[in-house]
């Protein structure tokens, strides 16, 4: 294993241990509750949204170390964002999970942190895990109405605004 290998595995188990903001909102404008059947993750995502912008996020769920990590990277990552700008970053990690060949250096630069996501591209199995949270963001930043959802990858995922 590479020391870049080890810095990311680091990361994700710290995300895994010391989930940040985890926990539910009071005042939330939108919420996803994505579950992947294959493996049991489930992830409950709670947006509050004020003036364009992710004003507030939280997550609760229950999954592997690389559910729970991403879904806290993807709290970080969108907190204060306006929403066309956590969308672009939801789908630049939909792009760096399941793109083939290796991830650009720009590609990588502009994900920052999330980027550590990547190692999971060797694991095909598990870049549901990786996605699952990010699915209920788009659900949730995409809402107009409560509806269920079944996501492209198999998983469910339950909307409520």
């Amino acid at each position: 294993m590479n020391p870049l290998d080890d810095l990311y595995q680091d990361l994700l188990l710290e995300h895994k241990r010391r989930p940040r903001n985890y926990g539910r909102l009071q005042c939330a404008h939108h919420g996803a509750t994505g579950h992947n059947p294959l493996c049991g993750d489930t992830v409950s995502l709670q947006v509050a949204e004020r003036d364009g912008s992710v004003a507030e996020i939280a997550f609760e769920g229950e999954g592997c170390a690389i559910c729970i990590a991403s879904a806290s990277l993807l709290t970080e990552a969108v907190k204060g964002r306006p929403v066309a700008a956590a969308k672009q970053l939801s789908a630049a990690m939909h792009e760096l999970l399941t793109q083939q060949g290796p991830p650009q250096e720009a590609q990588q630069a502009a994900l920052g942190k999330l980027a550590a996501l990547q190692g999971v591209r060797r694991f095909p199995s598990r870049i549901k895990c990786a996605m699952l949270a990010w699915r209920a963001l788009d659900q949730c930043l995409n809402a107009a109405a409560p509806a269920s959802v079944d996501a492209e990858d198999g998983s469910h995922a339950r909307v409520t605004s």
